[in-house]
């Protein structure tokens, strides 16, 4: 009968705990919130021995348990709740071997509520290179647990981390400190009150101000009467604290640890010098940029005409040898081309996550933070606000979840408000094809015209960020404390495991999660584009017939088929808003795709590769029917005027109704969202008018 542990992975950030959470794990993870938080939570499964399999959940970055944002609260509540499903029968606490003492502190912590607890320093490949020399037997004992020393690097240690979780049980769970020698009367007076409860565990509820609405409060229901307290006794209490643990820390180290000073190379101080100077570090930033952007347009071209071309052919095969009939005209018209409109993305999304999993694994991420923050300042932002801005770039929702590591509400605030702003995922799919469209071949000093043009729309996307930002500041009345604190990670070269691992599940979550709502529009489309009311639809076939005698064949049921579409449900729905789109040089079947696309941003391509479908040959591919639109003047559709138009209008619009569901969550209000919404939305056609005017 096989067995099942729950095992927490704790750690300060930058220390390494995704990369053991993926060797323990691999590919047997997914990525879920916490229920009712917008907080991510990572879990997966691992294979202990044949008959143990431990369920694995990768906790938040915390430094400590003293809770200073809702990441580090869900750490503590995890641990505090043992009648929650996840309470960990062992705590591994992640550590890396260049800043042993700092993320001792947690440790010390963590074993203090008497959980089972390891400790795992990480990096080992760096000790020789770095002067590092550990009594690994001596600390064990010092510390009182046991110890796995792992280079995920290298994959070395984990066997020895498996061996280590199996035999749990050993482990101490006496504590580190003695905390009533902190203030002997009042913890006395607590131990007394509560005597069948952890002591640590009762500090923490005591002074933590978080949710702890999920524990068992039959015996610290009553911890009130412990908070009068005045505020600043209980902080001078925490000081007391933290320093008995660094002494105690600090003993065990002088005891332990040995680092050759003179062994370490000042690399890293050479790096930075350039990498975050004040005018260099903007340039290097600004090429790696559009060396990015210019190889996602030249890698992914290859393997985009192969998917196009592909659903074409998959297309015509279903409408040619399927049996004719309702089924056939959806699976051909309806849910191929959907399909098609989003995976043919694919390559473009993962290439783009590829190389933000090099930058956050190289360390250069933080970097980029501590450098934007002399500019967002300027602003009403702080360097923190750099990361959900980057983040954007991938999805906007799990952006403005990460603001929450910005302690001033304000700066949190306006945030959260201009980081839509940023291109996200989603948005590529609707600019790689209008830029393949409208955007000519050929290149300027060896650059791409066409990948000059994404880099435009992110730059111009990044801009509109900061103005808005600057308007915000001026206007929003908060008055909060700023500060700014980063840590600076060693420089690392990117373990291929983690980047790989990150590209799957990121790309994965993207198509899956996307494709739910593509085939279920691609198919209300469908419907409303085949049926219609009125003798306008039902008749089509006589009404074009009468009206022109000269067209036959392909060319007559073509023109049966925009006939009917036209006078479909979904015609008739994109005839009435034409009006409003006109001026900026849109049709009805293009506003069919913005009233679609405010379900997800990528829907737009799905929704004219069903309509066109609908409407035309299924043999063609995406690309050449959009390029073959034209309108009543004979001239395309998509040029130069509306394609920017288009682009401009979906690099500032709030298209997507998932970012302001979580706006409204993080705000907890709906008027920020409507806010977002109309401003959004109003500067969207504001743009797009004015482009359009004055390019056509």
């Amino acid at each position: 009968m096989s067995k099942s542990l729950n095992i927490a992975l704790l750690g300060n950030p930058n220390t390494g705990k995704t990369s053991v959470f993926n060797r323990l794990t691999g590919l047997n993870q997914k990525v879920g919130n916490y229920p009712g938080i917008t907080v991510e939570k990572k879990e997966g499964v691992c294979k202990l021995n044949r008959t143990t399999k431990a369920h694995i959940i990768d906790l938040p970055g915390t430094y400590s348990l003293n809770a200073s944002s809702m990441d580090e609260s869900v750490v503590i509540e995890l641990l505090l709740n043992k009648n929650s499903k996840d309470f960990p029968d062992v705590a591994v606490v992640i550590t890396d071997v260049e800043n042993l003492k700092r993320n001792l502190l947690l440790f010390t912590q963590v074993k203090d509520l008497g959980i089972p607890t390891l400790l795992v320093i990480n990096m080992s490949d760096q000790m020789k290179r770095k002067g590092i020399r550990l009594d690994i037997p001596l600390l064990e004992k010092q510390l009182d647990t046991h110890i796995a020393l792992v280079s995920t690097r290298e994959n070395t240690g984990i066997d020895h981390l498996k061996t280590l979780l199996l035999n749990y049980r050993q482990l101490s769970t006496q504590p580190t400190i003695a905390l009533e020698s902190i203030d002997p009367v009042y913890f006395e007076s607590l131990k007394k009150a509560f005597p069948n409860q952890q002591l640590y565990k009762l500090w923490l509820v005591i002074t933590q101000d978080v949710n702890f609405a999920k524990i068992d409060r039959n015996r610290v229901s009553d911890t009130t009467d412990f908070k009068t307290q005045s505020e600043s006794v209980l902080k001078r209490m925490q000081q007391k604290e933290t320093v008995k643990r660094y002494k105690f820390i600090n003993t065990i180290l002088k005891e332990t640890l040995e680092i050759d000073r003179a062994s370490a190379t000042d690399f890293r101080s050479r790096l930075d010098r350039v990498l975050i100077h004040k005018f260099w570090g903007y340039i290097i930033f600004f090429v790696i940029l559009m060396t990015v952007f210019q190889s996602i347009y030249d890698w992914s071209s290859i393997p985009q005409d192969f998917i196009d071309a592909t659903f074409a052919q998959l297309s015509e095969a279903a409408s040619t040898k399927l049996p004719q009939g309702l089924f056939t005209d959806l699976l051909a018209q309806g849910i191929i081309p959907g399909l098609g409109g989003i995976v043919i993305f694919i390559p473009q999304i993962a290439f783009l996550f590829f190389f933000i999993s090099i930058l956050e694994e190289t360390g250069y991420m933080s970097r980029v933070v501590f450098l934007m923050d002399r500019g967002l300042r300027r602003f009403g932002l702080n360097g923190k606000s750099v990361i959900p801005l980057i983040s954007g770039t991938a999805c906007a929702i799990p952006a403005v979840m990460a603001t929450r590591n910005i302690e001033n509400w304000k700066e949190r605030l306006i945030t959260i408000l201009v980081t839509p702003f940023t291109t996200c995922s989603a948005r590529l799919p609707v600019y790689t094809i209008l830029i393949a469209l409208v955007i000519p071949q050929g290149s300027f000093l060896g650059l791409n015209y066409q990948g000059l043009m994404l880099m435009f729309l992110y730059l111009v996307g990044f801009a509109m960020a900061l103005l808005s930002a600057w308007i915000l500041s001026m206007t929003i009345k908060i008055q909060s404390k700023s500060y700014f604190v980063v840590e600076m990670p060693n420089y690392k070269f990117p373990l291929l495991k983690n980047v790989g691992i990150t590209v799957w599940e990121k790309t994965r979550t993207f198509v899956t999660e996307a494709g739910k709502i593509i085939l279920a529009i691609s198919i209300l489309l469908w419907v409303l584009a085949s049926y219609g009311p009125g003798e306008n639809f039902s008749e089509a076939e006589q009404i074009v017939q009468s009206n022109f005698t000269e067209l036959e064949g392909e060319e007559l049921t073509n023109k049966i088929n925009s006939h009917k579409l036209e006078h479909s449900y979904i015609g008739l729905l994109g005839k009435s808003i034409e009006p409003v789109i006109t001026p900026l040089g849109y049709d009805w079947k293009i506003g069919i795709a913005l009233i679609s696309s405010f379900a997800a941003r990528e829907v737009f391509v799905g929704t004219l590769a069903t309509i066109y479908s609908v409407e035309s040959d299924a043999e063609e591919t995406i690309k050449n029917r959009m390029a073959s639109e034209v309108r009543a003047d004979g001239t395309p559709l998509f040029n130069l005027a509306s394609g920017i138009s288009l682009m401009l209008f979906y690099a500032f619009a709030m298209q997507c109704m998932s970012t302001l569901a979580i706006v409204k969550k993080e705000t907890n209000s709906w008027k920020w969202p409507t806010i977002q919404l109309f401003g959004m939305t109003f500067l969207a056609y504001l743009t797009a008018f004015t482009t359009y005017q004055i390019l056509s």
